[in-house]
């Protein structure tokens, strides 16, 4: 029992890092989980399909923890200040569209799409997207996330549409859009925070509510042990990560993906 439960804290570690580094990076931290699932045996069993949604909370409170402040005035500021309840709208407007389209084919989804061939190539395609947008000559025309014009809120939120097929990033389809829509490295990448908020927990009470029977003591340890060590990665990651793709883009998550990517697809072709 011991050996078991000591194994267990190793792999809710594990993942909680893999979570809390890749949940805010575009690099897609379904993928990643996924191709640990399948070559490395972690997450296997319906228990820890439901750690790696729970412990998704960890990286939402690291967003809440470093955006305190500017939060705290915009729930302070709805509904006096209309900027405030602007961007408050703005972030719902963004989060509908993944709802309708969660509700309608998220099953299927899951069902098909959740295959290690699929992370491989949407990896690669998601590179070669950043590869793209880095090499453009955008002109920024707005550099406050919480200041976007509400078409904008809604065209981010059908692109964040994308990013349930797993290995395409729901923080990488968001910034890309934001930033095609006008928005400045840094802004898209702090709105694809904010938008992570409800997205998110969202998918941990629905997770939560439907296998709550499941919660044992000894399961609640082990999410409680994940969810601190994705809160911990993810204020590291997410700190650091503005400073970085602000000075440099996006050229090397881009090769990380497609360097992930490719040497998937040859241990799957592989047999492995």
């Amino acid at each position: 029992m011991g050996q078991i439960m000591m194994s267990d804290a190793v792999k809710a570690v594990i993942l909680g890092v893999i979570e809390g580094i890749t949940e805010f990076l575009p690099v897609s931290s379904t993928g990643h989980l996924l191709l640990a699932q399948r070559f490395f045996g972690l997450g296997e069993g319906a228990f820890w399909q439901s750690f790696i949604i729970l412990i998704q909370l960890g990286g939402i409170l690291a967003i809440v923890a470093l955006y305190f402040l500017k939060l705290w005035r915009v729930a302070l500021g709805m509904f006096s200040n209309p900027d405030d309840r602007r961007f408050v709208i703005g972030v719902l407007v963004a989060f509908l569209p993944s709802v309708v389209i969660g509700l309608i084919f998220g099953k299927y989804i899951k069902a098909v799409l959740f295959d290690p061939f699929v992370v491989c190539f949407t990896l690669i395609a998601g590179g070669a997207v950043l590869l793209w947008v880095d090499q453009l000559n955008l002109k920024p025309r707005e550099d406050d996330a919480t200041r976007y014009p509400l078409p904008m809120y809604l065209w981010i939120g059908i692109a964040q549409c994308v990013a349930m097929i797993p290995g395409v990033s729901r923080s990488g389809a968001s910034i890309v859009a934001a930033m095609l829509l006008g928005a400045d490295k840094r802004s898209a990448a702090e709105f694809s925070f904010f938008l992570a908020i409800p997205t998110m927990v969202g998918a941990f009470a629905y997770d939560f509510y439907k296998n709550r029977e499941e919660m044992t003591v000894d399961h609640i340890g082990v999410v409680a042990i994940g969810f601190v060590v994705s809160f911990i990665t993810a204020v590291i990651v997410v700190k650091t990560f503005l400073t970085y793709v602000t000075r440099h883009g996006f050229t090397f998550f881009a090769w990380w993906r497609v360097a992930l990517g490719t040497v998937g697809l040859i241990a799957l072709a592989l047999g492995k």
